[in-house]
């Protein structure tokens, strides 16, 4: 039953690749990035009681406020990554950790972030009983990024951030790239891809609207309020 909801879930990708293409630039994603999401037991990354729509294609409740991001959406994000073997990547909202296992799949290592230490020390200790052995998980703010492990080849923020946060740009190699939900909470949102040329130079192009819970912590350039 798990096999033939995992095909039926990878097809809606492809169908969603091939629909959103002239957005994306993107009418099909990697067949690496494909197999990975084939790979993930979806299941086991959601509550219980929503297992038996852990395969659709939407978001879905995780708790205490957050989401586990619908699969197109997960798998054009990591496409827009370009993942490769050798890759040391940054990601900001572990969330249920979903993100970080199809990324294990594909780089040397994964860093990732998350604000809650409740979803961070749940996500731990499934990504370990999984045997993803390669992804370190930490509680902090994702405005800071994790400048021990800088510079990454890629990075890939799961939450609305209100502005582009500098420390994460700072921390990204060049050549590399991050993806991030830009906009406010619970409104208008667009996908951006952010590329650093050899140079340092940033590169910024937006791929398509999107709807996804606000990035918590930080301060808001110019201002000491936090961001919702």
């Amino acid at each position: 039953m798990r096999a033939l909801k995992i095909r039926e879930m990878l097809r809606t990708i492809e169908r969603e690749a091939r629909l959103t293409a002239h957005l994306t630039g993107r009418a099909r994603f990697s067949p690496t990035v494909m197999e990975a999401l084939g790979e993930i037991p979806r299941d086991a990354f959601v509550p219980e009681e929503l297992m038996r729509h852990a395969f659709d294609n939407g978001p879905l409740p995780i708790g205490l406020g957050q989401t586990i991001s619908q699969p197109y959406i997960v798998a054009l994000m990591t496409d827009l990554l370009e993942p490769q073997p050798h890759h040391i990547d940054l990601e900001v909202g572990t969330g249920s950790g979903y993100q970080a296992a199809i990324l294990a799949q594909l780089v040397e290592q994964v860093y990732s972030l998350e604000i809650i230490p409740e979803l961070a020390e749940e996500a731990e200790e499934l990504l370990a009983r999984l045997e993803y052995h390669n992804v370190e998980i930490r509680v902090g703010d994702g405005h800071s990024g994790w400048p021990e492990q800088a510079p990454f080849d890629g990075i890939i923020v799961t939450a609305a951030a209100s502005h582009i946060p500098p420390a994460l740009t700072d921390q990204l190699k060049a050549g590399g790239r991050l993806v991030i939900p830009l906009g406010s909470p619970y409104g208008a949102q667009e996908l951006l891809l952010i590329e650093k040329d050899r140079s340092g130079e940033l590169h910024t192009r937006d791929i398509l609207g999107v709807a996804f819970v606000p990035m918590t912590g930080g301060v808001r350039a110019g201002s000491e309020d936090k961001d919702a």
